[in-house]
């Protein structure tokens, strides 16, 4: 009777999960498309110009996708070496005294609140490249690279705990039949072990993408929140996140209906991504 019991309780909890994802996706599509269409879904994906309080309002968002874009593949240029070779050392040459501090560094920064890595990045970050940049190539500091550089931090805390669980998951015997057949240690690790463990390491680089796509307050803080297309990582950006933060306290009407058409496209990124991984995961041999 109790394992009957505790069934159907765990079948509540997943049809919960469920259902709230179907909730989310019927309230994003049924408000957003109707505004796509009444903008017109060329004119709102492909529109440089953003003015939604002008006298002709203009609900462009190119610029938006593309400062998202940017942001992210910078955070992941800057996340995902250091996260994946500081997971290499975790697992294979951290010396057990040294393990622990550095593991509990590690999730700390995990837990830190986004609006205190803005504040980081808006003193520490901005005026270090305003400094660096802003004489030969007019960087003010809050840009593109600012950006990609703090997500780039917010991200290892999820890419090093991942990889590293992936990188121990591995079997012992994967080490000791390489350097078996005369590898070293250095060649066992990252030509065997290493691309044994690829599936869950990609599976940790997509979850800090996702994080750096979703994120709000930490960029609003550093990129510039400027709606153009950038000629250069040293301009200001406005990312998809950042436009409907900035936009949904005042926005009403077709405006709001837009807003939550932004958010349709954000969620369609993010379901891109992640079932590029599933093909990925499919052709990776190693998956499991």
């Amino acid at each position: 009777m109790k394992e009957k019991i505790m069934h159907g309780v765990f079948a509540i909890a997943a049809l919960t999960s469920i259902f709230a994802v179907v909730l989310i996706c019927v309230f994003l599509f049924a408000s957003g498309v109707p505004a796509m269409q009444e903008v017109g879904f060329l004119k709102f994906l492909g529109g440089t110009s953003w003015k939604p309080t002008a006298s002709n309002p203009q609900f462009g968002i190119f610029p938006m996708i593309i400062g998202s874009i940017y942001v992210t593949a910078g955070a992941i240029i800057v996340g995902v070496p250091f996260g994946v070779l500081t997971a290499v050392f975790m697992a294979f040459y951290c010396p057990k005294k040294l393990y622990r501090p550095l593991k509990s560094a590690t999730e700390l920064l995990a837990g830190i609140p986004s609006v205190v890595y803005g504040f980081f990045g808006l003193v520490v970050i901005v005026p270090m490249l305003r400094e660096a940049f802003g004489r030969e190539y007019g960087c003010k500091g809050q840009s593109i690279l600012a950006a990609s550089i703090l997500l780039g931090l917010m991200i290892l805390p999820t890419i090093i705990g991942v990889s590293e669980s992936a990188l121990r998951a591995v079997p012992q015997s994967y080490y000791e039949g390489a350097t078996a057949l005369g590898a070293t240690h250095e060649e066992a690790i990252f030509r065997t072990v290493l691309p044994a463990a690829k599936s869950g390491v990609l599976a940790g680089v997509i979850l800090g993408v996702g994080r750096a796509i979703g994120e709000t307050m930490a960029v609003i803080m550093v990129a510039g929140n400027q709606p153009r297309v950038p000629e250069s990582i040293f301009q200001g950006v406005r990312t998809l996140t950042g436009n409907i933060v900035m936009d949904m306290a005042y926005a009403e009407g077709l405006h709001r209906e837009v807003l939550i058409a932004t958010g349709v496209v954000l969620f369609v990124f993010i379901l891109i991504i992640n079932i590029s991984f599933s093909v990925l995961k499919r052709r990776d041999p190693n998956a499991g």
